[in-house]
């Protein structure tokens, strides 16, 4: 029995392993759609997606449209007889005409257990509320924003070290797996979808870079889930003698600050840069001056003072 016809829409590196799942599986992917290349580096020269990119070493033939608000994008769609489109952090609004084309719907893989962090950022938010748990949805599309039922869902636990790039990874395996299983759910007509609970919606905010800049007044704990959340980007950062200052790892430290004005580094050594904070220290492990590559916190005290001076203040 042949298996089903997809449409594939994805742009970043989270929709890649999908996009290789479903290329490797039964199933076929006859087109992918991803967003327009975009200019990138010093030079600003036209960057293909990583979908792309992808779609292009596999064979699949590849469309870039713009917007799929034009009047023709639901024709275009239908010319390509898709039984599923598969949605996966393409970066476009899929209008209702749009989802109204493929024969079984539209599928999107999310990466929370919804209705918990709907959004742009559901990654990061999780790290950030202290999550302890995380995972994938597979969910048909509706017009709302993740609001759609859920097919499949798996939790993956978020460990204590864990950052938003590490979960990122792990997340994008346990979805291609799961939406080849989705996909063949739907082959054999053994898709049951259940509607999300309307308790428990939180909503993941697209991230802005001023959140990546450290408040050392907050406590340790919640400054280094700021640091693994925004690893690999905004990336967390402070000042150190009015230098931006990146923090690539970090740690708690169970200590007292004593009378210390939150940012003030208390040791620096081998074994990290210790810094006051709101509620106990922090350990900076893996740090980046500006204009400097990332260093273990012992090779970047090497040669410099650093003790008593408090990160966050200008020159």
């Amino acid at each position: 029995m042949p298996g089903l016809s997809i449409v594939f829409a994805g742009t970043p590196d989270f929709a890649v392993p999908a996009l290789e799942a479903i290329a490797a599986s039964r199933h076929r992917a006859v087109t992918v759609y991803t967003q327009p290349d975009r200019p990138a580096g010093r030079g600003l020269k036209l960057l293909a997606s990583p979908v792309k990119r992808r779609a292009g070493e596999l064979g699949i033939p590849v469309a870039q449209p713009a917007t799929l608000r034009d009047p023709g994008a639901a024709g275009a769609l239908a010319a390509l007889a898709p039984d599923v489109l598969v949605v996966v952090a393409y970066g476009l609004i899929l209008p209702q005409g749009i989802l109204d084309v493929p024969r079984l719907g539209c599928l999107n893989i999310h990466a929370s257990l919804l209705p918990r962090w709907r959004g742009a950022a559901p990654i990061q938010r999780a790290i950030l509320a202290g999550d302890v748990e995380t995972g994938v949805t597979i969910m048909g599309m509706e017009a709302g924003l993740d609001t759609g039922p859920m097919l499949l869902r798996e939790a993956e636990p978020i460990g204590p070290e864990d950052s938003a790039g590490r979960l990122h990874d792990r997340l994008a395996r346990r979805g291609a797996r799961l939406i080849v299983a989705a996909l063949d759910q739907l082959e054999r007509g053994e898709a049951h979808f259940t509607p999300q609970p309307a308790e428990g919606v939180t909503y993941a905010a697209k991230l802005d870079k001023s959140e990546a800049i450290l408040d050392w007044s907050l406590p340790a704990h919640d400054l280094a889930r700021r640091v693994r959340a925004f690893d690999p980007w905004p990336v967390a950062e402070t000042t150190l003698e009015g230098r931006q200052l990146r923090i690539w790892a970090a740690r708690p430290v169970e200590a007292s600050a004593g009378d210390a004005p939150p940012g003030t580094i208390l040791r620096a050594g081998e074994a990290g840069i210790e810094v006051a904070c709101g509620q106990g220290l922090l350990s900076l492990d893996r740090v980046q001056l500006a204009g400097g590559k990332p260093l273990p916190a012992g090779e970047f005290v090497r040669g410099r003072s650093l003790t008593g001076r408090v990160l966050g203040r200008g020159p």
